[in-house]
């Protein structure tokens, strides 16, 4: 089967399309010309091709999606704050409303599996949300989980039209692959193992989900194949605290447990120094204001629906991090 990835430089993106190669599917890539693609596979592989483009650009889409039966649409970016917020609609709303045309324009498509996130759905203070869950839109920690349940609407419109669309929500996405920003586990036990993170963050209430990465590209392989269209499937995983991940992450190595916790006022004092720094730097910060405001709450999903129609079955946190340390430190970014 001819598929086409979209994001496939990101984290995500990448391993989705070595998995997919696997497979025995025929997989073109959308790429931009500035993309560091040293993570995918190489080119020359007669089922690997990359196609050169970007969601928002609707012309650079017509050819790229040409033969494609499958779209898998996992293309966003993913920040907590950016200098320029409107990079967040224009990619996530925006290019999501592209491939929706593009792809209803293109006669070999058939189904389209979008990369949607748990933001989408809003926080679940108290309680486990499912599928059922939307967002109350009385506030938004971050303008990217503005732009995601933004997008959200457009694409249950989409599917109420008729349009052949299986939503997917991954949880905390980590795992070995690129250190990217969606990849916030491994680069926050970075900071914690080189001792710039010397205590727990804030009292130890906040919980998420969390899925590993090769576990979200299973469920999205999934979707494709056992998916119903116009449902939406939680890709999640356990849900635990940031206190539950430093100290399995503490057991695992053999180290000491953090002695103390870092009041969350004082890391949003820190994200808004650090934020100065990025408008003079241009480095994106770690740590912003908007980074704290998610932590103050809890975001805990239910994957039940996805483990009973599309076989999915995420691994334990524990046995994600026994994954990811050694790696961690195969790269040497930590020592234990």
């Amino acid at each position: 089967m001819k598929v086409l990835v979209t994001g496939a430089s990101g984290y995500l993106g990448g391993r989705l399309c070595h998995v997919l190669l696997r497979r025995g599917h025929s997989v073109r890539a959308l790429v931009r010309r500035t993309s560091d693609l040293s993570s995918l596979p190489d080119p020359a592989g007669v089922d690997f091709e990359f196609a050169y483009g970007d969601v928002t650009d609707y012309r650079s889409l017509v050819d790229a999606f040409s033969g494609c039966t499958v779209i898998f649409h996992a293309a966003a970016v993913v920040e907590p704050w950016l200098p320029d917020p409107s990079k967040f609609f224009s990619v996530n709303v925006e290019g999501l409303k592209n491939v929706l045309r593009v792809a209803g324009e293109t006669e070999s498509v058939q189904r389209i599996i979008y990369t949607s996130s748990f933001f989408a759905l809003g926080p679940t203070d108290g309680h486990t949300a499912d599928e059922n869950q939307r967002h109350p839109e009385e506030f938004f920690c971050t303008e990217y989980e503005r732009s995601k349940a933004a997008a959200d609407k457009v694409a249950l419109k989409a599917a109420s039209d008729g349009v052949p669309i299986v939503l997917c929500y991954p949880g905390v996405v980590y795992g070995p692959g690129k250190l990217t920003t969606g990849n916030v586990v491994a680069r926050l036990l970075i900071e914690r193992f080189q001792g710039r993170l010397p205590g727990y963050i804030g009292s130890g209430q906040d919980r998420c989900s969390f899925s590993h990465v090769d576990d979200v590209v299973q469920g999205h392989i999934a979707a494709m194949e056992k998916g119903q269209l116009g449902e939406r499937y939680l890709l999640t995983g356990e849900n635990a605290s940031f206190k539950q991940v430093f100290d399995m992450a503490a057991v695992i190595t053999g180290t000491s447990k953090p002695k103390i916790n870092i009041p969350l006022w004082a890391i949003e004092v820190y994200g808004w120094v650090s934020v100065l720094v990025s408008r003079i730097t241009g480095k994106l910060p770690l740590i912003s204001p908007p980074t704290v405001r998610v932590l103050r709450h809890q975001w805990a999903y239910s994957c039940e629906k996805a483990r009973n129609d599309l076989g999915y079955n995420p691994r334990s946190l524990k046995d994600g991090l026994l994954e990811v340390l050694p790696w961690l430190k195969s790269l040497g970014v930590i020592k234990y």
